[in-house]
């Protein structure tokens, strides 16, 4: 990993966005999104490829659920942290993990297989199994649309009537949803019901990378990306 001379800040958002810039799951460039979008700047989950990586990550997860359980926001007894397969398995078991092993709260896990399993245990899901007035808490990686949430929602309620508390992102966006002034946290949180929260928006990994520098003293931002990345909130932010 490369080591990037950092705000010694307290705040979550500027830890993670050191983390993120850290294991290289933070890249700035130009990158087409699944959207069309040319973005400035993109999350690469797939750069949380060891233990170490993914158990931090998994904390990251585990201060911002406990974080909004203390404000209120999230409830305290929930049962399982799910994660839509594939990105979110490895999001919902790291979350699991560091819930009860850093924050005393023992918490089930599950996911979805993509296809039913007609041997051996069967289903659909793995791990906790799900059951009417469960209290499910969902986490995935970033949105941008809200695409997965709309799929995964109707397949969780095909199998018990459980109660989805809350949506927990490691990255908003804070883009307007096609033909929309809207956001896509908020047009889910409109469209479902629940609070959606991220350990960091946007914005905020923007303000603290723009005052972080390289090994060598670069601005990790340069003046042409802050103006790139200006352009690109001027006409998808909200």
């Amino acid at each position: 990993m490369v080591a990037f001379k950092a705000l010694h800040g307290e705040t979550i958002s500027q830890r993670f966005t050191s983390f993120l810039l850290e294991v290289g799951a933070l890249r700035f460039g130009d990158f087409t999104l699944k959207s069309g979008r040319k973005s400035p700047y993109f999350i690469n989950a797939g750069a949380f490829d060891d233990g170490r990586k993914i158990a931090l990550l998994g904390e990251f997860y585990a201060q911002t659920i406990t974080q909004a359980i203390h404000n209120g926001d999230l409830p305290v007894d929930i049962a399982t942290v799910f994660g839509p397969a594939y990105k979110g398995i490895p999001l919902a078991v790291s979350t699991a993990i560091a819930l009860a092993s850093a924050h005393d709260m023992p918490v089930g896990y599950t996911f979805d297989r993509k296809e039913a399993k007609d041997h051996g245990d069967g289903g659909i899901m793995v791990g906790t199994q799900l059951q009417d007035g469960m209290k499910v808490l969902l986490v995935d990686d970033v949105m941008t649309a809200g695409t997965a949430i709309h799929e995964v929602i109707p397949k969780l309620k095909s199998q018990a009537d459980v109660e989805i508390v809350g949506l927990v992102l490691s990255v908003d966006r804070m883009e307007h949803i096609a033909n929309s002034h809207m956001s896509a946290v908020k047009a889910v949180e409109q469209e479902f019901g629940f609070p959606v929260f991220s350990i960091a928006n946007v914005q905020e990994i923007f303000d603290t990378a723009a005052q972080m520098t390289e090994p060598d003293g670069t601005p990790i931002i340069s003046e042409q990306l802050q103006e790139q990345a200006h352009n690109y909130f001027i006409e998808y932010g909200c």
